[in-house]
C-alpha cells in the first residue's frame, strides 16, 4: 500500500475479530488492496475461537502459503468490538521472507 507519498504495489492484509456480541461467526478475512490501499476483493474462513492466536492456526492449514508479515495490530471498532490487522503475502512474495 501507500507509504507516504505515491502509489507503491498491491498488498494483502488479514483481520481476525473477537465475538463480542455473540452472533456465532468467528472468522478470518484475508483483504487485498491496491496501491492507493483501495479494498479490491476478499475472502474469509472460519476459525473456532476468537483472536490471533487461533487465526494464525487455522489460516496455517487453510492457506498454507499464506504468511503473515506483521505482527497483529489490536483495535476498537467504533461500536465496541476487538479486532487486529496483519500484514500478509503470499510464501513466494519477498515480502513473505520465504
Amino acid at each position: 500500500m501507500s507509504r507516504g507519498g505515491g502509489a507503491t504495489e498491491p498488498a494483502m492484509s488479514l483481520v481476525c475479530y473477537n465475538d463480542t456480541f455473540g452472533y456465532g461467526w468467528r472468522h478470518v478475512d484475508l483483504f487485498t488492496h491496491d496501491g492507493e490501499g483501495r479494498e479490491l476483493n476478499w475472502v474469509h474462513w472460519q476459525v473456532p475461537a476468537d483472536g490471533p492466536d487461533t487465526a494464525d492456526e487455522v489460516t496455517a492449514r487453510v492457506e498454507p502459503t499464506l504468511r503473515r508479515t506483521s505482527p497483529w495490530r489490536h483495535a476498537v471498532s467504533a461500536f465496541g468490538m476487538d479486532y487486529w490487522t496483519a500484514d500478509a503475502a503470499w510464501a513466494e512474495d519477498p515480502r513473505a521472507g520465504g
